[in-house]
């Protein structure tokens, strides 16, 4: 499976606006806050693996 790397641009109620940050499209997304870790913020950046997204480490 592919690794995503995404930051969180927008949240707007039960949902964010993720923009893909790994290679550069700039392509937005439109997630369920269910889907997305409980500590996301707008800034947050994520990573997609595996079916899941997780804050990325640094």
């Amino acid at each position: 499976m592919e690794t995503m790397e995404y930051k969180v641009e927008k949240i707007d109620g039960d949902y964010a606006i993720l923009i893909r940050t790994d290679d550069g499209s700039n392509d937005e997304i439109l997630v369920a806050r269910a889907l997305l870790p409980d500590c996301i913020d707008e800034g947050t950046e994520l990573v997609y693996e595996c079916l899941s997204y997780s804050v990325k480490e640094r």
